[in-house]
């Protein structure tokens, strides 16, 4: 039985664990799968519950972290060196950035026979100064020349990847999209609502409208506001907005919020009256979409956003940015409203759009729901990768 020694960077709410999670449980009896994984940063949501619900058991490396630890990063290097030695994996297959490095110098000093890596987004763009991200893209091509086979989330990413930031030529790249099991976006819906709904204060008509995801600057929370306020001033409807995560940003836009005119609700300033409602992580996101009317993403840079998958499967109209995978996820004008990057008038104007007309967003809320089933499904996932490893590994 061939073995994967699977390496996901931290277990934060996100795609990736969905992934690594996935993998780890179907691919079983076909593969025997270890799963490694570092410490999420400190205003992350843990995302231990979905291998919990899989009944997966991740071994810990605590010294890998996010960022930057020459110490750290040696110690966590060395003990998955000790891994590879012990378990003698046919395949290291490494989840996002740090994970990735570490995993793939330590498999190919080991002389793993197969090494595959998946890009979940990537820091190429709107993350660092030109210098820095100049050195990581240089990282990210050494990387590539000792990988058998780079994954891509999406045909934008691959694109990316191999034309505008040439990390390596397009004959090894596999683009295989994020599979997720979306069957609880659809049950209940209507409970879930009615108990979202009264536990915030909302009314019917009241129209709901969420960001979902961490509060840091990549995501561009701010821009949510400033377009949330346009739409306080210009919409005939009665709007509430929802912050629905945490992180660096999150005092910061609360402080804004207050100073652009907005009530606010949080856990320590409560208001009945609120506009704009932040309520730190909810687990049960099935509950929040059921909850609200309508989602939005402002992004500056993405990889495949799992907030715009799960809200299309709850059948939510979204107003997103263009930011990278996005447009591979969701349909302009039929699922979504798509508007340059950090275009608050634009988003304001499509949000605006939806809210004013109830035919548009009927079709949306239906498209959004068949844009998912088939594409997004974790069946198709795991059976993509082991097509993958089979191919590799040279065997039928």
């Amino acid at each position: 039985m061939p073995r994967i020694l699977r390496i996901i960077n931290r277990l934060n709410l996100g795609g990736p664990t969905y992934n690594a999670g996935y993998l780890t449980k179907y691919l079983e009896p076909e593969f025997e799968t270890r799963l490694l994984a570092g410490v999420k940063d400190e205003d992350e949501a843990s995302s231990e519950f979905i291998l919990k619900q899989l009944d997966v058991v991740p071994e810990y490396i605590p010294e890998m972290h996010r960022s930057v630890d020459i110490l750290n990063d040696r110690a966590a290097y060395k003990k998955i060196k000790q891994i590879i030695h012990d378990f003698k994996p046919d395949v290291v297959h490494t989840h996002a950035s740090k994970a990735g490095l570490l995993g793939r110098v330590a498999a190919h000093k080991c002389r793993v026979p197969v090494i595959v890596h998946t890009f979940h987004g990537h820091v190429f763009h709107s993350y660092f100064n030109s210098i820095k991200t100049s050195v990581i893209i240089k990282i990210e091509r050494f990387l590539a020349k000792r990988t058998h086979a780079i994954i891509a989330i999406s045909d934008t990413q691959k694109d990316e990847l191999v034309n505008r930031y040439r990390i390596a030529p397009a004959s090894k790249f596999k683009v295989i999209p994020l599979g997720f099991d979306l069957s609880r976006f659809q049950q209940d819906q209507e409970l879930k609502r009615k108990k979202f709904r009264k536990e915030f204060g909302l009314n019917d008509e009241d129209v709901a409208v969420g960001i979902i995801g961490r509060v840091v600057p990549i995501k561009n929370h701010i821009m949510f506001l400033r377009m949330f306020n346009r739409v306080l001033k210009d919409s005939t409807s009665k709007v509430k907005g929802f912050v629905i995560g945490d992180g660096s940003e999150t005092k910061k836009m609360m402080i804004m919020a207050k100073q652009m005119g907005m009530k606010i609700h949080s856990g320590q300033d409560y208001n009945a009256e609120a506009d704009i409602y932040f309520t730190s992580w909810i687990m049960e996101v099935d509950e929040v979409l059921a909850g609200l009317d309508i989602v939005a993403l402002t992004s500056l840079n993405e990889g495949t956003p799992v907030s715009l998958i799960e809200a299309q499967a709850a059948g939510k109209p979204i107003v997103t940015t263009d930011a990278g995978g996005i447009s591979d996820i969701v349909k302009h004008k039929e699922t979504a409203l798509i508007s340059p990057i950090d275009d608050d008038a634009a988003m304001a104007q499509n949000l605006l759009d939806l809210i004013r007309n109830e035919t548009i967003f009927e079709k949306m809320s239906q498209s959004g729901r068949i844009n998912v089933k088939d594409q997004i499904s974790f069946e198709r996932l795991v059976k993509d990768t082991r097509m993958l490893y089979k191919e590799l590994l040279k065997i039928t």
